[in-house]
């Protein structure tokens, strides 16, 4: 494991659009799909990384407080060749064992996480209903072994932020974890 740091894609990108594998139903899930009338969280994660895992329940709790008004999606970009951990059966195993229901997409050929120029996992992207960039970066300011429980305060904040149809706050932090796994 690399630590890396995202690389804060600039406020304002649009979402790129996307064609990916839901490997929950096997069902192609495309980013036209999305409702426009809310705005969208993008995770990108995978399964074996200490931080996204150190975030798990976090990750469960902002869904059960935001999943009526936001739409949430996972994104897994690694080369699951090097890393079978995690493959499709594998992303579908976590998910069910999580008991979580929203979208968590199979990124085969990358491009996804290079359009976000993401570079670890986890890294969060929330899109406003014109699908624009208003926060990318930190869950908040744990991690593995700082002693700090994660309370999902930065990605929380800018969350309520949105839905109040108020700034997100601009001095946002990146996210830091595991490397990508690039082919």
């Amino acid at each position: 494991m690399a630590l890396t740091y995202s690389s804060m894609l600039p406020l304002g990108t649009k979402m790129p659009d996307f064609e990916l594998k839901n490997v929950l139903d096997d069902e192609m899930y495309f980013s036209s799909s999305l409702n426009n009338a809310k705005a969208a969280l993008i995770m990108v994660i995978c399964n074996h990384c200490p931080y996204v895992i150190h975030y798990h329940d976090e990750i469960k709790r902002l869904h059960n407080d935001f999943g009526q008004k936001i739409d949430f999606i996972a994104i897994s970009s690694n080369d699951v060749i090097t890393y079978p951990q995690d493959g499709q059966i594998e992303m579908k195993t976590l998910f069910h064992n999580l008991d979580l229901s929203f979208p968590y997409l199979l990124d085969e050929t990358q491009q996804i996480a290079k359009k976000l120029k993401a570079e670890c996992t986890p890294e969060f992207y929330l899109f406003d209903k014109s699908n624009l960039l208003v926060f990318r970066g930190r869950i908040d300011d744990s991690s593995p072994g700082n002693d700090i429980n994660p309370s999902g305060k930065d990605l929380r904040e800018a969350m309520i932020s949105l839905l109040k149809n108020e700034s997100v706050v601009a001095d946002q932090q990146p996210s830091m974890g595991c490397n990508i796994k690039w082919k």
